[in-house]
């Protein structure tokens, strides 16, 4: 058991290392990402500085790199703390990626990709509850910020009534709290009245 942990921890953490934001801005602005916007390798800084088209193409990939360990972890280890285990270090790997000098993202889309494999109603939820913030706000981190308030209300609730394993509720909680310290910058923008709208920014130097 603990060799299959290990081993589902590094496919996972190797899979999230692999730098898509990076890779993107190079082929279609033949820059670093990293030195624009929010110096960040996620869907949203690459939206700022490379536009839509890349930009979806990011998600898709960062959405991948969370759900293959995790479903590696389920139908290959047939264990759902495997999966998650394999999961978790995936985003690991997104924000501080090896194969990138251990600057990458936020983690947010590779999170989302680690629910949607093990629970897709459940992040379809979360994904709906944060596209509608968006709609109002206009801002990409007050997106991530309610969606993940409601990863932990619905798994919470879920694993209270008996119908999803404990586990999963304990990692969206524990997820949540990691990606709200990645925020920490953004949630003081948003409390000063700073935080660029969605799309902004992506021509001035990184700010954090």
């Amino acid at each position: 058991m603990i060799g299959e942990y290990i081993g589902n921890v590094a496919i996972g953490y190797v899979l999230g290392s692999i730098p898509t934001g990076l890779v993107l801005g190079y082929l279609w602005l033949r820059k670093d990402i990293r030195e624009f916007g929010s110096g960040k390798t996620g869907m949203t800084n690459i939206l700022r500085t490379a536009g839509p088209i890349p930009a979806a193409l990011g998600l898709f990939v960062d959405v991948g790199k969370g759900a293959a360990p995790v479903v590696i972890g389920r139908f290959l280890f047939d264990d759902v703390g495997v999966a998650m285990a394999g999961g978790g270090a995936a985003v690991v790997g997104h924000v501080w990626p090896v194969f990138a000098g251990f600057r990458g993202g936020r983690g947010v889309a590779t999170a989302l990709g680690t629910l949607l494999a093990i629970t897709p109603l459940l992040a379809l939820a979360m994904l709906g509850a944060g596209v509608i913030a968006v709609g109002i706000t206009r801002m990409a981190s007050v997106m991530s910020l309610v969606g993940g308030i409601a990863a932990v209300g619905i798994t919470g609730g879920l694993a209270l009534a008996g119908e999803l394993d404990p586990i999963v509720a304990w990692y969206a909680l524990g997820m949540v709290a990691f990606l709200y310290y990645m925020h920490i910058p953004n949630i003081r923008r948003l409390i000063a009245g700073t935080e660029p709208k969605l799309g902004r920014g992506g021509d001035t130097p990184a700010s954090g």
